[in-house]
């Protein structure tokens, strides 16, 4: 024991001799540096005068680094020596390496499914053997299967065929489609339309052709994606303001005005829905024409959820604001909507339209809209002058649905009243829009299996950046019933006590 005890002692004084020795190597080595920059400061040379300049101490330790670094840089970099690699390391190397996925891992959500229908998209329709009210298709004014537009069809398929087989630009304009352009313009009193085959299309053609990179558009922040997409092609300054809200869009306007030197100089846009997809909220066309002439922009309109719904004929949200018509520069519409076609069109001046049958891709590269489609629209633009009474319909069906769902369990209303886009949101997110549309989805589920009501919830692609709630959508048709409607209340109430139990 006392051996060891010494052995710890000899090993204790030894360590604290070993730091004092540190200490004082390290104290030497300060005080040494210390007494060389003395030197420098101190030393005569460091005195000196150039050229009638005092080169002062820290000067000589400056150009000294100076002189340092640039005789580093001025030496090679060392390379390890080249040297080919063995099978056994390229083998290896094959081994580690994983490819980059050319898609996105699918996620649960990705999965779902949608409903497959058996049968026309009409007020009634059939899902897996069980016929359901559908509330699904923007099916507006009920002409889905309407016998006039049948017959319009049949008799363009005999003359016509099937497809077109080219664009409009190479042997792919038909006689019917001019009839169907001068049609819509004559209805909504423009001087020219512009025809497109597909609806989104229109929206990803159109815009393109006008907005250029350098020019700024202010969007409203709801857009949907087929717009979102149409301005990211364009290459624009983008601008989203506050949704549907006035104020903010004349705020982001005075900003873009007063602030950018260059901005009388650009091409300015305000890129509005008339009913917004997003929410079912109706756009104040008439303070935006005022902002719009105050500030200098040009608008362009997307009329697809109000052309043959809105104002006292269907001629949409100009006619429903008494707005001249001329006093929107662009306007687009999907006739996939209303008049129970497809394709779409953009209307305005002739200036605007014949702009686009240049340099408007979708126009000029895309085979044509099929004839019967195009005979399709003309007869039911003819069925809705013809027929005021199903813009009556349609107007009290969205009035009586929209108050019964008005108190409705854990859902209140986003939408306008005269919107044909009746919107539900939660009263109380989750906090995540993925578990709110979780939530909502349940709900649509429930509500079509356990009382044969389709609906559907506000599902969005990966790709859209829209950024409001998600919701439940109703569509709401003029062929629907009163017993329609009712069943619909009554099958959203039911599950909507069961699933928000305890809410207000």
């Amino acid at each position: 024991m006392l051996v060891r005890s010494e052995i710890l002692i000899n090993i204790s004084t030894f360590e604290m001799e070993l730091s004092n020795n540190i200490a004082t190597a390290i104290m030497n080595s300060m005080k040494n540096a210390s007494d060389w920059m003395t030197f420098a400061y101190d030393a005569p040379f460091a005195r000196a005068v150039v050229f009638g300049v005092p080169i002062g101490g820290h000067l000589f330790v400056e150009g000294l680094l100076l002189v340092v670094i640039l005789f580093l840089l001025s030496q090679k970099s060392y390379k390890p020596p080249k040297r080919p690699l063995t099978n056994k390391e390229i083998d290896e190397l094959c081994d580690e390496w994983v490819p980059e996925s050319l898609i996105p891992s699918i996620t649960k959500e990705m999965e779902k499914e949608a409903p497959i229908l058996d049968s026309a998209a009409g007020p009634h329709t059939v899902i897996d053997g069980k016929e359901v009210v559908n509330f699904a298709s923007a099916n507006y004014l009920g002409l889905m299967g309407d016998d006039k537009l049948l017959e319009s069809c049949t008799s363009a398929l005999e003359k016509y065929g099937v497809g077109s087989c080219g664009p409009r630009g190479f042997y792919g304009t038909i006689d019917v489609h001019l009839d169907c352009e001068a049609r819509i313009a004559r209805f909504l009193g423009t001087p020219d339309s512009i025809l497109y085959s597909y609806g989104l299309s229109t929206m990803f053609s159109a815009i393109p052709a006008f907005c250029k990179k350098g020019d700024v558009v202010i969007v409203d922040e709801g857009v949907h994606w087929g717009i979102q997409n149409g301005l990211y092609l364009s290459r624009s300054t983008i601008i989203y303001f506050k949704h549907n809200n006035m104020e903010s869009l004349q705020t982001t306007l005075e900003k873009v005005t007063l602030d950018n030197k260059r901005a009388k100089k650009l091409r300015r846009y305000i890129v509005v829905e008339s009913v917004y997809q997003n929410s079912g909220q109706i756009a104040p066309l008439d303070e935006i024409i005022r902002l719009k002439e105050k500030y200098r922009f040009r608008v362009l309109l997307d009329e697809s959820n109000s052309f043959g719904v809105l104002g006292g004929s269907g001629r949409g949200l100009t006619e429903h604001y008494k707005v001249p018509i001329d006093k929107v520069d662009i306007i687009t519409a999907a006739m996939g909507h209303a008049l129970a076609s497809e394709g779409g069109f953009c209307t305005g001046s002739n200036r605007v339209i014949d702009h686009q049958r240049l340099s408007s891709s979708g126009y000029v590269f895309s085979a044509s809209l099929p004839p019967y489609l195009a005979s399709a629209a003309i007869t039911a633009i003819d069925v809705i002058e013809a027929n005021p009474s199903l813009l009556t319909k349609l107007r009290d069906n969205i009035r009586t649905l929209f108050v019964k769902l008005s108190e409705i369990q854990g859902l209140k209303l986003a939408s306008d009243v005269l919107s044909p886009i009746v919107f539900l949101v939660l009263k109380k997110s989750t906090g995540s829009m993925k578990s709110d549309l979780q939530l909502l989805e349940d709900v649509a589920d429930r509500v079509l299996k356990e009382h044969s009501i389709f609906v559907v919830p506000s599902r969005r692609s990966t790709l859209d950046k829209c950024k409001l709630p998600v919701g439940i959508r109703l569509f709401v048709s003029a062929a629907h019933t009163e017993s329609d409607l009712q069943k619909a209340y009554e099958a959203l109430k039911s599950v909507t006590d069961s699933v928000f139990t305890g809410q207000n």
